[in-house]
């Protein structure tokens, strides 16, 4: 056998062998957000129900939650009572917004009234604002400090424990 041949295989499986074994343990389907410290991107979006216009701008100057959603995703329903039960517990201290994309607005109005509503819940027609912020599937949840910058990221249903540790972050 040639060296040089059994050489260059050597050196190709011990890359490979690097690279398998950096990657053991983590998940395949988790993205770290390029987001995470920088200012979150801003927005201006329709309230369900009121039609009325709100800009992400409007919340600085306190700490945000912003979860995005869907009416079809059942990971969604789960976490639904955690955020709305939370978002009334801490009042104005924080600002919880929803925002839900490839929806219908009757569906969201609907599922809101049904399941509660505690903070605004914006609508993503053409989906932009997920594109924005690199959403891959609902439900995700992003932590803003006071000054609109993204301190963490969820992804998933949140558990109170998860919503409490992410949030602790967000309030520093």
């Amino acid at each position: 056998m040639n060296r040089t041949v059994l050489l260059i295989g050597i050196v190709i499986t011990a890359a490979l062998l690097v690279v398998l074994y950096f990657g053991l343990g983590k998940d395949p389907q988790h993205i770290d957000s390029p987001l995470i410290g920088r200012l979150a991107p801003s927005f201006a979006l329709k309230a369900v129900g009121s039609g009325e216009t709100i800009d992400l701008a409007r919340y600085r100057g306190k700490p945000v939650v912003l979860n995005f959603w869907a009416t079809w995703c059942r990971p969604c329903w789960e976490e639904h009572p955690t955020l709305t039960a939370t978002a009334k517990s801490v009042g104005d201290q924080v600002q919880f917004v929803g925002v839900v994309f490839q929806d219908d607005e009757s569906k969201i109005v609907d599922f809101l009234r049904e399941r509660g509503w505690a903070y605004p819940t914006l609508v993503d027609e053409k989906g932009k604002t997920a594109i924005a912020y690199g959403v891959g599937g609902v439900p995700e949840t992003f932590f803003l400090d006071r000054k609109g910058n993204i301190v963490a990221k969820f992804e998933g249903p949140m558990s109170p424990q998860d919503l409490e540790v992410n949030l602790a972050k967000a309030m520093k």
